[in-house]
C-alpha cells in the first residue's frame, strides 16, 4: 500500500464553504441549497457545494460580458499569451493539490489525475496560449471590374464572439474545461463554465489559480448547479456560444435551444459507441493489449473509449479466453493508493446504469466472457467486463454504457469489418489495428469517425483536432481548427 496523504492545502480548501468563482473571487453561495459530493471509492462525504441562484448566474454573465468588452478586449495578444502561460505554470505547481481534489471527488486513480488533469491540462493550456498572438485574417484581391479607374481590395478579420458558455462533464473536470477556456481566452472571448454536479472542486481551485496568473476579473467564471441552469444561460443575448462535452441526448437538446436563441454558435463533443477493429495479422496478445488500452482506461469513462471490438473469426475464441484471463486478474483498489490499478466509476447513477446494462444483456441472451457484476466492497466498483452479444441488434452492441464494459464480435472480411464499424448513428472515434500500414491507410478513409487511430486508441494531442462525425458532435476542439469555432470571420471590402 502507498496511500497518498492529503495535503494541508486540500483539507483547508474542503473546509471552506465552496460555491462558485464569479468576477474574480470565490463565492460561498447558499447556506442551504447545496449539493453533497461523495467519494465514489468509499461513499463518504467529501464536502458540499452551493447550487447557483438566478442572481449568481446573472452576476456571472454580466461580469463575463463586461470583461469581454473591457479589460480582456484591452489586453494585448502578447499579454494574453503571457497570462495563459503563467496559468499553466501554476496548474503544474499546484498539481498535487489539484490531483488529490480530483481523485477524492471522481474516484480517478491518483496517477491518472496527476497525468491528465494536471500534466495534460497544462500542456493543452500552453498550446492555446501560443495561439493568442497568431489569430489572423488574410488580404484578398477582388475581381470587381473598375468603371472609372477605382480599385478594390479586401481583407478578412477573425474577431472574438463574446461570452462562451462551457458545459463540463464529470469524467475530466479539469482537462476538458481547459480545452474550452483555453480556446475561448486565446481568441479573445471570455468564459462562463458550469461544472458537472458530482465533480466541482478541482475546477474551482483551478479558477482561483487563473486569478493568481493575472486573468482580469470576469474573464473566467465558474458556477455550480443542475443542468437546468442552462435554461437561464443559453437564451441570454450576452452568451455568444455554447460549448458542450456530454451525452448525445444532452447535445441534441442544447443544439435545439441554441438554434432558438438566434442561431447561437455551438461546439458539441458528444459520445457514441466507438469501435476498434483488429486485422488478423495482429497476435492474440497484441489484440488483448489493444482492447485494454482502448476500452478500460479510467474504467471506460472516456467519451473516446472503444466499447465495440471486432476480431477476425479465426481468432475470436482465443481472444475471448485471453481477455478473460487478463481481466479476471485485476483487483480494484483505493484510487488514492499509488499502487491501485483499477478504480470505481464516478457516481452512483453511473454505477447503477452499468449494472442495469448487465441486466439488459442477460435478458437479451448475451454471453459474458468475464465480469458482469460489481466488486464485493464499499464504493461504486464494477468489474471490467466483456460481452459477446447475441446479435448485432443487442442493446449491449448498440448503446453506450460509459463504463468498464466492452462488446466483442467476429467478422470474416475487411468489407464486413468496415460495414460493422460504421453501423452506428455515432462517429466520435475508432481505431484500426494491423502491422500492414498499407491496409490501414486504405481502411482509414472508409471509417466514419471524427478521429481514427492506427495501432492506438484514446491518446490525444493538442495539435490534432478532435471532434465527432454523424451524431457525435459538431465542431472541433484544439488543433488550429478550434479558431473557426471560437471566432467570427468578418469580410471587409474597400474601394479607393
Amino acid at each position: 500500500m502507498a496511500k497518498v496523504t492529503l495535503l494541508p492545502e486540500v483539507e483547508a480548501f474542503l473546509k471552506r464553504q465552496q460555491g462558485h468563482f464569479i468576477n474574480g473571487r470565490a463565492v460561498p453561495g447558499s447556506d442551504t441549497d447545496r449539493e453533497a459530493i461523495h467519494n465514489p471509492a468509499t461513499g463518504e462525504l467529501v464536502a458540499t457545494v452551493a447550487r447557483a441562484t438566478p442572481a449568481e448566474v446573472e452576476e456571472a454573465i454580466a461580469s463575463a460580458d463586461a470583461a469581454f468588452r473591457g479589460a480582456w478586449a484591452e489586453t494585448t495578444p502578447a499579454q494574453k499569451e503571457r497570462i495563459l502561460y503563467r496559468f499553466a505554470d501554476l496548474i503544474e505547481q499546484h498539481g498535487e493539490e489539484i490531483a488529490q481534489l480530483e481523485t477524492l471527488q471522481s474516484g480517478k486513480l491518483i496517477g491518472l489525475s496527476r497525468m491528465i488533469e494536471v500534466g495534460w491540462a497544462a500542456q493543452f493550456l500552453r498550446y492555446y496560449a501560443g495561439w493568442a498572438t497568431k489569430i489572423a485574417g488574410e488580404t484578398l484581391s477582388p475581381s470587381v471590374p473598375s468603371a472609372k479607374g477605382e480599385k478594390y481590395t479586401a481583407l478578412t478579420l477573425r474577431q472574438p464572439l463574446g461570452v462562451v458558455f462551457g458545459i463540463i462533464p464529470w469524467n475530466f473536470p479539469v482537462m476538458i474545461p481547459i480545452w474550452k477556456l483555453g480556446a475561448a481566452l486565446a481568441t479573445g472571448n471570455t468564459a462562463l463554465l458550469k461544472s458537472a454536479s458530482p465533480t466541482p472542486f478541482s475546477l474551482l481551485r483551478v479558477a482561483e489559480l487563473g486569478k493568481e496568473a493575472g486573468l482580469p476579473d470576469g474573464v473566467l467564471n465558474v458556477i455550480n448547479g443542475p443542468g437546468k441552469l442552462g435554461d437561464l444561460i443559453i437564451p441570454d443575448k450576452r452568451i455568444a456560444k455554447v460549448s458542450l462535452t456530454g451525452s448525445v441526448r444532452t447535445g441534441q437538446i442544447i443544439a435545439q435551444e441554441a438554434m432558438k436563441a438566434n442561431l447561437k454558435h455551438v461546439t458539441l463533443e458528444l459520445g457514441g459507441k466507438n469501435a476498434a477493429g483488429f486485422l488478423p495479422d495482429m497476435s492474440v496478445e497484441e489484440i488483448v493489449d489493444g482492447m485494454f488500452e482502448a476500452g478500460f482506461m479510467h474504467t471506460g469513462q472516456i467519451c473516446a473509449s472503444a466499447e465495440r471490438f471486432l476480431v477476425h473469426r479465426s481468432q475470436i475464441d482465443a481472444v475471448s479466453e485471453a481477455i478473460r484471463a487478463r481481466l479476471e486478474g485485476i483487483e480494484a483498489g483505493d484510487p488514492m493508493d499509488d499502487a491501485a490499478a483499477f478504480g470505481p466509476v464516478a457516481t452512483k447513477a453511473q454505477y447503477e446504469k452499468v449494472l442495469e446494462a448487465f441486466d439488459a444483456a442477460r435478458r437479451e441472451g448475451d454471453t459474458f466472457v468475464v465480469g458482469g457484476e460489481a466488486y464485493d466492497r464499499p464504493g461504486f466498483y464494477v468489474k471490467p467486463t466483456v460481452i459477446r452479444p447475441k446479435s448485432l441488434a443487442s442493446t449491449s452492441w448498440r448503446e453506450e454504457v460509459f463504463g468498464p464494459v466492452a462488446t466483442l464480435i467476429a467478422y470474416d472480411t475487411e468489407e464486413e469489418l468496415v460495414a460493422e464499424m460504421n453501423d452506428t448513428p455515432y462517429g466520435l472515434t475508432a481505431s484500426v489495428w494491423t502491422h500492414d500500414l498499407s491496409k490501414a491507410l486504405r481502411l482509414v478513409p472508409q471509417v466514419e469517425a471524427g478521429t481514427v487511430w492506427v495501432n492506438m486508441h484514446t491518446i490525444v494531442d493538442p495539435g490534432v483536432p478532435f471532434g465527432g462525425a454523424k451524431g457525435s458532435g459538431i465542431g472541433r476542439e484544439y488543433g488550429s481548427a478550434f479558431i473557426e469555432d471560437y471566432t467570427e470571420l468578418k469580410s471587409v471590402m474597400i474601394r479607393y
